[in-house]
């Protein structure tokens, strides 16, 4: 039985929230999230939600608009990049905006904030993942429609560097030509680094997949996963075959970085390189620096950690390399489970994932008490309710918001905790 479709209304727009959406009210009371909406607008919305207490849906028609709108660089950008229809210095604001409000929701006592952007607004981003469309005029590159199952066909993303679409659109070539089709492949991966070089991990849901030697010509290095299709990630299952070096190399503060396409690496190095050098001074002081979610050692080595802690064996492994020149000791564990890291004479900088700090490593911090600790997030919902909970032993000195995703609503914030 086909599902009647979600009605289409009209809603005016209060703010802006976590998240990226406008924040409305349906004439029911029911608060509506939506996209393609700026504070003070008034939208004829099509719902694409709706729950008992809240709906979602996507603004359709413009009927007042407001003067900061501008008009978007891509006609996909509600997939990669939902903040480009306003004023690059009206997104700057907002997101300072949204930082202050998570904080005092969560009545996280904080100093006036710094705000940082650096570098360009658009190809920007070192890492793009693409999905595949096939049609009567053949394979394309695509992205998935928001709030959809949909595709739209696109040639490329203005928030990518122009390297990474240019090496995609390659391998979609080659891949046309050898009568790949579209249900046999789930996406590529690409990465990039300052020096323009490209490496990619194509993920195909075939098993059986071809060998393609022309795809070793498209850039620097390729791999081509078999990933199981009844995932929808793009996680490596197995690997079919490889051309070319799939490893990257960037330097920060002097160090020399080396990552892979299957690495986690920040995605705009030139933001978070202030945010490392803010780090760096932060830490100048310290007798003991210890990098928890430590990744490939991205913070830790150029600030001279002396133990590096990492769960995912990928990045330990490349954190290993980068580290054999240093006096650092890699460690591969969970953070909650390498807590006799964290000691009452340690500077202890924390880099985790989303979901936040492990509730085992916020008790050990309260109980340790190190001297401090210098949070980065790119989640400051999860690392306000962290901060909540530390500032019972611990005062926010400094609070540092960064740009690292310019067009997007996200948000990266730096916190330095001194020991009450």
């Amino acid at each position: 039985m086909k599902k009647k479709p979600l009605p289409v209304v009209e809603v005016k727009i209060e703010k802006l929230v976590h998240g990226g959406q406008g924040l409305g009210v349906l004439p029911d009371g029911r608060k509506v999230f939506v996209w393609n909406a700026l504070p003070g607008e008034t939208l004829q919305v099509q719902l694409t939600k709706q729950r008992k207490d809240y709906a979602e849906g996507i603004a359709q028609e413009i009927l007042r608009s407001a003067p900061e709108r501008t008009q978007p660089f891509d006609e996909a950008y509600l997939s990669t990049s939902p903040w480009q229809i306003m004023e690059f210095a009206t997104e700057n604001a907002q997101k300072q905006a949204i930082l202050q409000e998570t904080f005092a929701r969560e009545k996280v006592a904080v100093p006036e904030m710094t705000f940082v952007t650096k570098g360009p607004e658009h190809h920007y981003r070192n890492k793009m993942e693409y999905s595949f469309w096939a049609d009567d005029h053949g394979l394309h590159l695509a992205l998935y429609q928001r709030g959809t199952h949909g595709k739209q066909i696109v040639a490329g993303s203005s928030i990518a560097r122009p390297e990474i679409d240019e090496v995609a659109g390659k391998i979609c070539t080659v891949l046309q030509q050898h009568g790949v089709r579209g249900s046999q492949l789930k996406t590529v991966v690409l990465r990039c680094n300052q020096a323009g070089e490209v490496v990619a991990a194509l993920f195909a849901k075939d098993k059986d997949f071809p060998v393609i030697k022309e795809l070793q010509a498209v850039c620097k290095g390729i791999t081509v996963c078999f990933s199981n299709p009844k995932s929808p990630a793009s996680v490596v299952t197995k690997e079919l075959y490889a051309y070319g070096d799939l490893t990257l190399r960037d330097t920060l503060l002097g160090k020399e970085i080396a990552y892979d396409v299957h690495s986690f690496f920040q995605v705009n190095v030139p933001v978070f390189v202030a945010a490392l050098e803010q780090i760096q001074l932060l830490s100048s002081g310290a007798k003991d620096i210890i990098d928890l979610y430590s990744g490939v050692g991205t913070i830790g080595i150029p600030v001279g950690a002396s133990v590096l802690v990492e769960l995912d064996p990928h990045n330990v492994a490349m954190a290993k390399h980068n580290a054999a020149k240093q006096p650092v000791k890699v460690v591969h564990a969970s953070t909650e489970q390498a807590l006799e890291y964290i000691t009452p004479e340690a500077c202890v900088i924390v880099d985790p994932p989303r979901a936040g700090l492990h509730p085992k490593v916020v008790d050990s911090l309260i109980a340790q008490k190190p001297a401090q600790i210098i949070y980065l997030s790119c989640n400051p919902v999860t690392q306000a309710r962290d901060l909540a909970q530390l500032q019972e032993a611990y005062t926010v000195a400094e609070l540092t918001g960064y740009n690292f995703f310019p067009r997007t609503p996200h948000i990266e914030s730096l916190v330095n905790l001194v020991r009450k």
